[in-house]
């Protein structure tokens, strides 16, 4: 369909109603307090994670991490609307029958861990749903999380009434890591309204704004980082046992595309934007939107010692303002082991989770916050931002207030020690000589592996190893952090370039007790124009001073310079540019561990480097490092564009000719709308009941749009102005191009005239780097090339890195698979 206004049109009407609302959680409302949450002590879970045994302590800091959901239901439920009816949790945990989630194709389509003892439905529920049945017998105990009277939920609307109010920890689904609820909103006149034949088929029916589902699906942190043992590969993933999965290794082959839209549709372009999340990469930005689409790996937990370790060598932060109303180890605990970590009132040496390093704030203030990102205190955190769309400037969510206004807060805040106690405990290294068959994938090459470490040690270990020489005097990483920070890095760079270090490094990485205790990682903050990754992630905004996450980094981290210029290709030319990297914390990443490395294929921040292959066994595993290793030290051999033969890398296109989707029923009629406008937005809304802004060309790269800046960042007048000028004048080029599309154009004519656009749209992009594979050269002749490089890039190869031979690099290999 060609429509006559532009996306502008539509999209504010969605924003003045985007906001939720309220100052105090369901549970502060219901009069509760948080001794009433009573963290589960049951050790269900006793056979995950190798078995290890566990205090109960620590039984309790993994039934937090594995069904806590804190309230958060209310926010998925919600997560329908902002999505544009892409994303609902009900649909995956009770599927169409006849539709391809259902429970023994789950793990092939969508990545997520089947619980065990649950099978396939052979009938629905009382309210006509799909939802998977728990079996019975002594191999399956009752889930002990749904006891209503040891842990009695919140009453709240119609709960008590049409639906008791069950336990706090809902009830199981039969995936792990989701648990589901009553809906205390699906009162009788939602329920004589429930239809479900029509919730599964009828789109006019299911994207109705003031439809009321039955239930309300949580989410724990688990979903997201649970995934099948790399030591104990399930024999039939589909059907693990509890034995065969672990609870900190990371969702890594999780679709979180067909998780946001279990019906695709590749003309919808909110699915071609997450087309964009390879397996196991998603953007934990989308809903509190930084305008910039930026995928990531979620993270695997290993060696929290170690890593708390490395912390004071190389991450003492500065606290300030909400930042230091963040709880820490010693407000619940006198063991040294972890006061050691916090100095009041304003010092802390705390591990970097985000990969840009933004979370730095102490260890429980980092677990802390993951809970509110995944919805829990929805009834303030979504008032702070426009959810996905954006739109509306963003403001920070308060410790003070989350403290003061959130029962389910101070509950977390409480728990939040024991899931720390659990980490240090079972989050131990995955090694390949522990897993079924591994010694045979070793001893292939056990004769290259001392050469292999000597590799290491001059190459590589600088960034992964936690073992690390003392730096000459004046060279300080920590200390540079309230100084010039580039420089400081600058000097310890090159300090690492020199031979004094990599004879120093030589012998530690030849110790016999090297690798433990080793988290394999120096959780430094290196900077982009060192690594030459992708520009999105280190441009992260979240966590810059007044935005969402302000409370939750640190003075440190708000007061860091610019890292300087960076180089980046245009997506239609080819053309290398600079962009000037903003400071205030943004331009970095962390490295990531190397502990499993063999297990963790694809490599990069966003998985986009190494095929998916999707098999959790050994054999699948290596089979995708094999491949994935050899793009790493091949840069050569990674994927290209197949449009702009000059990139240097992938660029995330669209699949075909796509629109922006809008269920009609969610655009407000506002008051004072002339007929005209209202009978403009009926003869727009298709048989499906949704209006379709577009087109969008096939091949357009989906971040042209995905990252564009609407709002803008600064304090300077001028420059607001200068930036919604730019904004309107874009609006009015769609417009006009709108106008003019010529009837049945295909792809490359579409392409064609919107041309004009391109440079109007990249000004306006927040992340200009489309290129998702590119970067980490090392040991590469890549790297010593200076063609295109800025000044800031090119003070790095100032003394030129060894390029590694293909005899060093098959070392390297073997030695990367001990790790």
């Amino acid at each position: 369909m060609r429509i006559a206004r532009s996306v502008a049109f539509i999209l504010p009407l969605l924003v003045l109603g985007a906001c939720s609302g309220g100052n105090k959680d369901a549970a502060a409302l219901a009069g509760l307090d948080a001794d009433h949450f009573k963290h589960a002590d049951e050790d269900y879970f006793r056979a995950m994670d190798n078995g290890l045994p566990l205090t109960r302590e620590e039984v309790q800091g993994r039934n937090m991490w594995l069904v806590w959901t804190g309230g958060n239901d209310r926010f998925w439920d919600y997560m329908n609307k902002p999505t544009l009816g892409g994303f609902d949790l009900l649909k995956i945990v009770a599927p169409d029958p006849n539709g391809p989630n259902r429970r023994d194709h789950r793990w092939h389509q969508l990545g997520i861990v089947n619980e065990p003892c649950f099978d396939a439905p052979r009938q629905p529920d009382k309210f006509g749903l799909w939802r998977d049945v728990r079996r019975s017998g002594p191999d399956c105990p009752a889930d002990p999380f749904a006891n209503a009277q040891k842990y009695p939920g919140v009453v709240q609307g119609a709960l008590g009434k049409v639906q008791p109010a069950g336990s706090y920890y809902g009830e199981p689904t039969g995936i792990l890591g989701l648990r589901l609820f009553p809906n205390p909103a699906f009162d009788e006149k939602a329920r004589a309204a429930w239809n479900a034949e029509r919730y599964y088929r009828d789109p006019n029916y299911y994207n109705r704004k003031d439809l009321v589902r039955p239930y309300r699906v949580g989410m724990s942190c688990g979903f997201c980082h649970v995934g099948p043992s790399p030591i104990h590969p399930p024999a039939d993933p589909e059907h693990p046992s509890f034995a065969e999965l672990n609870s900190t290794v990371g969702a890594q082959y999780m679709w979180v595309d067909r998780i946001f839209f279990p019906d695709p549709n590749p003309r919808n372009f909110m699915y071609q934007l997450v087309m964009t999340y390879r397996p196991g990469a998603m953007d934990t930005s989308l809903v509190s939107t930084d305008n910039i689409n930026n995928p990531r790996t979620m993270n695997a937990i290993y060696s929290l010692g170690a890593r708390l370790g490395i912390a004071k060598r190389f991450a003492h932060e500065k606290l300030k303002g909400g930042s230091a109303d963040n709880t820490q180890f010693n407000q619940f605990t006198n063991d040294p082991a972890l006061t050691q970590f916090f100095h009041a009132p304003d010092d802390v040496w705390t591990p970097h989770v985000l990969k840009d390093g933004s979370d730095s704030v102490g260890a429980l203030g980092a677990l802390n916050r993951v809970y509110l990102n995944i919805g829990l205190f929805s009834e303030d955190w979504l008032t702070h931002f426009n959810p996905v769309v954006g739109g509306k400037p963003i403001t920070p969510i308060t410790i003070a207030t989350a403290r003061r206004n959130s029962v389910f807060w101070r509950a977390t805040e409480a728990g939040t020690p024991n899931m720390a106690r659990f980490f240090l405990k079972a989050a131990q290294p995955d090694r390949l000589r522990a897993a079924p068959g591994g010694g045979a994938y070793l001893a292939k090459d056990a004769a290259l592996v001392g050469s292999g470490r000597t590799v290491f040690a001059e190459t590589c270990a600088r960034c992964h190893s936690s073992k690390q020489p003392q730096a000459p005097a004046g060279i300080d990483l920590s200390a540079a952090i309230t100084k010039d920070y580039k420089a400081g890095f600058l000097a310890w760079w090159r300090w690492t370039q020199t031979a004094d270090f990599k004879a120093k490094m030589r012998a530690i990485v030849e110790r016999p007790d090297f690798l433990d205790g080793n988290y394999l990682s120096n959780e430094a903050r290196i900077p982009q124009t060192l690594l030459r990754t992708n520009q999105c992630s280190p441009l992260a905004t979240n966590a810059l001073r007044g935005n969402i996450w302000d409370n939750f980094s640190s003075e440190s981290y708000k007061t860091l310079g610019s890292i300087g210029q960076s180089s980046y290709q245009d997506p239609f030319t080819g053309q290398t540019l600079a962009y000037p990297m903003p400071g205030g914390g943004r331009g970095f990443t962390r490295p990531p561990s190397l502990i499993a490395l063999w297990s963790t294929a694809p490599f990069l921040l966003n998985n986009s480097v190494g095929p998916f292959n999707g098999d959790p066994s050994v054999a699948g595993r290596m089979a995708a490092f094999d491949a994935a290793i050899a793009q790493m030290l091949r840069p050569e051999r990674r994927d290209r564009d197949p449009l702009q033969p000059g990139i240097r890398g992938r660029i995330d296109r669209t699949t075909q000719t796509s629109y922006i989707f809008v269920p009609e029923s969610w655009v407000p009629q506002l008051p004072g709308m002339p007929k005209a406008d209202r009978d403009l937005l009926a003869k727009l809304t298709d048989a499906q009941g949704n209006i379709a802004l577009g087109p969008i060309p096939k091949g357009m790269p989906v971040n042209l749009l995905a990252s564009l800046q609407p709002l803008a960042e600064s304090d300077d007048p001028r420059v607001i102005v200068q930036h919604y000028h730019a904004v309107l004048e874009t609006l009015v080029t769609l417009k006009r191009l709108l106008l003019t599309l010529p009837r049945n154009a295909d792809d490359k004519t579409l392409l064609a005239h919107f041309a004009p656009m391109r440079g109007d749209l990249m000004k306006l992009s927040k992340c200009r780097d489309f290129v998702v594979n590119r970067g980490h050269y090392f040991g590469t002749a890549q790297f010593n090339d200076a063609t295109g490089l800025t000044a800031d890039e090119r003070a790095f190869v100032q003394t030129p890195e060894p390029v590694l031979s293909d005899a060093q690099k098959t070392a390297l290999v073997a030695y990367l698979k001990t790790l």
